[in-house]
């Protein structure tokens, strides 16, 4: 039985890469809670890791951003989703956790000119610096607000570290994992 697949994992683990590649070979719809994040980042005129801090002490900022995965799981559509929680909202998707080296996310992240709504770092040092705090901020906010530890490995189906995989390797291992569940 095909169900949708929810993609989490460290910042720069190739999240939306890969969901977005996933989505197109499998003809099933992307979605992206990062997208959302960046949206309402703008809405408040912050970068999302001040919008991270916001949601430190405002549940609405995660309310807002959580609330559709019920309908997305209830709408019979099947999807290719990236976000940290997904797969905690969407129970019956099959759950991928994406690893990576956080100094080869950083480098990533510094060489990505397609992110928006995120401060341009100048080095590899503040962008690491800058993924690690927001990483933080979001495993202490995520075991508060849900009760969950997002870096449990028993909440997914399948563990990849991508630190030296293309995404075509990662979409391979995730075809190969999802089709024999």
């Amino acid at each position: 039985m095909a169900r949708s697949i929810t993609i989490t994992g460290a910042l720069g683990s190739g999240k939306s890469t890969i969901a977005k590649l996933l989505a197109q070979k499998l003809g099933y719809t992307h979605y992206s809670t990062g997208d959302a994040q960046r949206q309402i980042a703008a809405k408040y005129n912050m970068t999302t890791l001040e919008l991270n801090q916001l949601a430190d002490t405002d549940p609405s900022i995660d309310q807002q951003i959580d609330s559709v995965f019920h309908q997305l799981e209830d709408s019979g559509q099947l999807y290719a989703i990236d976000s940290r929680m997904a797969w905690f909202f969407m129970p019956k998707s099959f759950k991928v956790k994406l690893t990576v080296e956080p100094k080869a996310a950083a480098l990533r992240i510094l060489n990505d000119t397609t992110r928006s709504g995120e401060k341009k770092y100048q080095t590899i040092d503040d962008a690491l610096e800058a993924t690690m705090n927001r990483r933080t901020s979001e495993i202490e906010r995520f075991k508060r607000t849900y009760g969950v530890d997002i870096e449990d490995p028993n909440n997914y189906d399948i563990t990849i570290d991508t630190t030296d995989l293309t995404p075509e390797q990662v979409c391979a291992v995730i075809l190969k994992e999802y089709a024999n569940q």
